[in-house]
């Protein structure tokens, strides 16, 4: 029996629950083709480290394809020809130390002024040319608090959401808040919002091909794993924390677990473009004073960062940091392990993964560091930028925005993509 192309915008519904489909192939007599039938879905994902990351463990001596692994890039190692790491960049007119994380996605220059303005940041840019495509424009993310990456074009920031439980009740809960409250309760008792769709999805598989039911099995599987996580921390939150007979040192209160938490969030953002909830999403990521949980680190992240080059606060910076090259490599490799039409999620997703710090221990904004990883690039190696030569970071927005199809050779001080990264489908 022959069906009708499946809605692109098909739901499973049930009281308090709006579960969006992935992308699959019977979504149209020919594939999927977007939302224009002729436009491949391009998203984008922008994230910043608030703390620098150590150039001495991160950049190699030479540049090209064939460099050297170090040990900041050797959890990316399986994705060496999806990532390309650039060295050298310059953020004309943005100063501040700390303060430029304002101007990470903007370009605006002196955000430590008391007189500074802030201009329109590079996912809001591209929200307002692509935006309308999906449920929600894009999504503002952080990781341990509201300061986030965007702002508006009349240079007002937005909020991030740092809980993924939340941004999760956004992507996938509706209905009036009798009805959320209920499908809440039932997650903590255990019961996904698969089962109150199960008779639906068991409808739809009847009518796909092979690659599509796992394609769609798939993704439930996320989503039932991701349920699992968020009432697992949920429950851990509500746990009183050992006593241990003395006062805590200062320099652990409001302790946190990065890792767990960013890990969640990650598994947010694979669900939102998996499921085209939208093609555009920011976070700002965990830094702090707080000492992280993890073995060998015994100071607070926010001093281990002003190394000065001390052998033991570089030995425990890099515990944290190798942590966070390893959360990026999970990342990649579910988007990667993502089929979409003929392509992956990577394929469709440009990652930009940086810093507005040069040097965190000197605060200085000089040579950048970042990673561009997936989308439609030719991928690099390491571009190594030196001499007179020193492109702004900004250069790097020109390229992922023509990789989202916009049409633009400059965004900010960005007057051009960058060299040795211009989308091949620009």
């Amino acid at each position: 029996m022959t069906y009708p192309p499946i809605k692109r915008r098909l739901f499973l519904r049930d009281s308090g629950v709006a579960l969006s489909l992935p992308m699959l192939a019977a979504m149209t007599n020919r594939g999927w083709s977007g939302d224009d039938a002729s436009t491949v879905p391009r998203r984008m994902l922008a994230i910043n480290k608030p703390l620098g990351i150590y150039a001495g463990y991160l950049f190699p001596q030479n540049g090209g394809v064939n460099y050297d692994v170090t040990p900041y890039l050797e959890p990316l190692q399986s994705f060496r020809d999806r990532f390309t790491l650039v060295s050298g960049l310059q953020f004309p007119g943005v100063d501040g130390g700390h303060s430029a994380s304002k101007s990470f996605l903007t370009g605006a220059q002196h955000p430590g002024r008391p007189s500074f303005k802030n201009s329109v940041s590079l996912d809001q840019y591209a929200a307002e040319q692509i935006g309308h495509r999906t449920r929600f424009d894009s999504l503002v993310l952080g990781i341990d608090g509201s300061q986030g990456l965007s702002w508006t074009r009349g240079g007002v920031q937005i909020p991030a959401d740092d809980s993924p439980s939340r941004v999760f009740g956004r992507l996938f809960l509706d209905g009036s808040k009798d009805e959320v409250d209920k499908q809440i309760a039932r997650l903590r008792d255990g019961q996904s919002i698969m089962d109150t769709v199960f008779e639906q999805a068991k409808g739809l598989q009847t009518r796909l091909g092979g690659e599509d039911r796992q394609t769609l099995n798939q993704y439930f599987d996320s989503v039932r794993d991701l349920e699992s996580k968020l009432v697992k921390a949920e429950e851990w939150a509500k746990k009183p924390k050992p006593k241990i007979g003395r006062k805590p040192p200062s320099d652990i209160q409001n302790q946190a677990d990065f890792v767990a938490r960013t890990e969640l969030m990650y598994d947010i953002v694979h669900l939102a473009f998996q499921t085209d909830s939208t093609r555009l999403i920011t976070i700002q990521g965990a830094g702090g004073a707080k000492v992280v949980p993890l073995e060998g680190v015994e100071e607070g992240w926010h001093p281990l960062s002003h190394h000065g080059k001390d052998p033991d606060k570089l030995a425990q910076l890099k515990i944290i940091e190798v942590a966070e090259m390893e959360l990026l490599a999970g990342l990649l490799k579910r988007l990667a392990d993502s089929p979409e039409g003929d392509e992956t999620l990577l394929d469709r997703t440009t990652i930009l993964f940086g810093s507005n710090l040069g040097d965190a221990s000197s605060h200085h904004n000089r040579d950048l560091p970042m990673i561009a990883a997936g989308g439609p690039f030719r991928h690099a190696g390491h571009l190594k930028f030196e001499g007179d030569f020193r492109p702004p970071l900004t250069n790097i927005y020109v390229s992922a925005l023509q990789g989202l199809g916009i049409a633009t050779d400059q965004f900010a001080s960005g007057t051009g993509t960058l060299q040795g990264l211009q989308p091949q489908t620009a």
